[in-house]
């Protein structure tokens, strides 16, 4: 299935986002629901507004530089930390201008909030889809002209998303929505002539041919090449009377390793759900695990969560990790007979008896949310937490090493 951006930005801002957000601005669920709806499109099309308007180039290195941050597992958090929503703010004005005050106050008129609501929560909408469009574009290697070509593609998903009752043509000064469409066709047609016009440039002949500055150079390159194959000999004659055994320090340095930047996917379910994830990652696994009868069910082969996170000291979630447990409660109604167990785990600081009731109380928060997100209570064999007991790094580590250990896992007890 191809990409559609709008489900994809629509996906980071689930509900339980807006449930977060409700609570954080004192509005109702049923007013912020109604508010994204139009907040979502109102943005994309925001964007699509400014690319087509020369500013492509820059909007794509700022949504490739958003992905990169992480700011997309932030977004439930938005609302409650005033440097996101400082962030968030940042990027809206740089989408809207100064259209930025009509856009939410149109937001604020059409779900029935706060002036100040609708800005917070076009806070979090604008990271979302510039983080979105960045996996995309880091997933496909895409340029400038990529990106017109792929908003163009996007924009009627996008326009037709846009609520009837939502006057966004009039906030962003425009005549018509369609204006938009008009001049990305426009942006992508002139970028394919520029392109063709180049390339026939290049492959023109000349209708005037100098014979004798040609055969200048090329009698300076016989020489060249005689000089330089005349001193190759020597060093070569010389060398062999050296010992040109490798230096030990160079050729046993490894080499080094950039951490690349997660692979956004949609995985495939067997009732036909798609669901937002990372390539490699938990939920990735859990279902090629699932779908592979050669991979046999044992209790040692654990599948780590990479995006559950709790409250310092307590089993707490935080609010966007129920993006991944809502995934995999999507897997698991998706496999019926699958069971699972769930582990969770800390590192080797502090009491041991404290770490495992931690650990515990962890894991039983997440079979609770897997069990709210509807998972039957035949498919959840248990929640141990076994503190540090499997746990690698010393205690006097640095944070950043001993994060490793402090996770939630789950085990297929069942297929």
């Amino acid at each position: 299935m191809s990409f559609n951006l709008f489900d994809s930005v629509r996906g980071y801002l689930g509900n339980d986002v807006i449930g977060n957000a409700s609570n954080a601005l004192g509005e109702s669920e049923g007013n912020m629901q109604k508010a994204v709806s139009g907040a979502i499109p109102a943005v994309l099309t925001g964007i699509m507004d400014k690319a087509s308007s020369g500013d492509a180039g820059n909007l794509l290195r700022i949504a490739k530089e958003t992905f990169n941050s992480g700011m997309l597992t932030n977004i439930g958090r938005f609302f409650t930390d005033n440097n996101l929503i400082s962030r968030g703010t940042e990027f809206l004005k740089g989408i809207f201008g100064d259209r930025l005050n009509n856009v939410s106050s149109m937001i604020a008129s059409y779900a029935g909030i706060k002036s100040s609501s609708a800005t917070a929560l076009l806070s979090a909408a604008a990271p979302a889809a510039l983080g979105a469009i960045g996996s995309h574009a880091s997933s496909t290697n895409m340029n400038t002209a990529g990106f017109l070509t792929f908003l163009n593609n996007q924009q009627e998903n996008i326009l037709n998303a846009v609520p009837s009752g939502l006057n966004l043509a009039g906030a962003l000064g425009l005549s018509s929505l369609g204006s938009i469409g008009s001049r990305l066709n426009n942006a992508v047609s002139g970028i394919t002539g520029s392109v063709k016009s180049t390339a026939a440039n290049l492959t023109s002949t000349p209708k005037k041919t100098n014979w004798f500055v040609p055969a200048l150079l090329a009698l300076a390159l016989i020489a060249l090449i005689w000089l330089f194959m005349g001193k190759k000999s020597n060093r070569e004659e010389n060398q062999s009377r050296i010992n040109t055994a490798p230096d030990p320090a160079i050729t046993s340095t490894p080499p080094v390793k950039r951490a690349a930047a997660p692979t956004s996917i949609m995985v495939q379910l067997p009732n036909g759900t798609e669901i937002n994830a990372y390539k490699g990652g938990i939920e990735d696994q859990l279902v090629k695990f699932l779908n592979d009868p050669s991979q046999k069910v044992d209790k040692t082969t654990w599948f780590d969560f990479d995006n559950v996170n709790f409250e310092t000291g307590s089993a707490t979630i935080m609010p966007e990790s129920m993006t991944q447990i809502k995934n995999i409660a999507a897997i698991l109604k998706a496999f019926p007979h699958a069971a699972i167990k769930i582990g969770g785990y800390t590192d080797k600081t502090g009491n041991e008896k404290s770490n495992i009731k931690l650990s515990q109380a962890r894991a039983d928060a997440v079979s609770s949310a897997l069990k709210d997100n509807g998972v039957s209570e035949s498919q959840l064999t248990g929640a141990e937490g076994y503190g540090s007991q499997f746990a690698k790094v010393a205690a006097d580590a640095s944070d950043d090493e001993r994060k490793t250990d402090r996770r939630m896992a789950v085990n297929v007890r069942q297929k």
